[in-house]
């Protein structure tokens, strides 16, 4: 298959291309830019709807944006499918509780890695939303505008992934 390299992985100028075509339709089929954060957000207060729905009715947050299933959940469930589907057909799928290079670091022990990643989760969704939006909405989006913020944000994106990949695994 010619998008995928001799180990199954796919070459990433094919999914390069691709993401950049997926962020022109859609501007194109829904007239909105890439982004994922507002997600977690609106399923959050989806969820606190059911608690306490004048709390979630009084937020100046959720007014503007309002807890509703949209079209970045089809954006966030095609990530997950497309991530499956690009593994199974790369030959390289497999459930995994603690991934092998952080087994040769830390060990084969789930509960700190659990921990360790819904940790990071946190503070990715924290940095997101304090941002104003996720890589996706910043880098992706900004960059398919041109914009001097895309640019930069996805210059840092990279620069804090390799800074802390290079702490986490000491520079594998």
């Amino acid at each position: 298959m010619i998008s995928q390299t001799d180990r199954g992985a796919w070459s990433p100028y094919v999914a390069g291309a691709l993401s950049g075509l997926l962020a022109v339709a859609s501007v194109l089929v829904a007239g909105k830019y890439l982004g994922a954060s507002t997600t977690f957000v609106r399923g959050a207060g989806m969820l606190e709807q059911f608690v306490s729905p004048e709390a979630v009715a009084t937020l100046s947050y959720y007014v503007k944006e309002q807890p509703i299933f949209d079209w970045q959940y089809l954006f966030v469930l095609g990530i997950f499918a497309g991530a499956y589907l690009a593994a199974k057909l790369g030959k390289d799928f497999k459930v995994q509780a603690v991934p092998d290079m952080w087994q040769e670091r830390f060990g084969k022990a789930q509960a700190p890695r659990a921990v360790v990643a819904f940790l990071g989760g946190i503070v990715a969704m924290y940095g997101a939303r304090l941002a104003g939006g996720c890589p996706s909405g910043h880098g992706l989006s900004g960059l398919t505008q041109m914009a001097l913020s895309g640019f930069i944000s996805a210059a840092f994106f990279f620069i804090g992934g390799i800074i802390m990949a290079r702490i986490v695994y000491r520079g594998r």
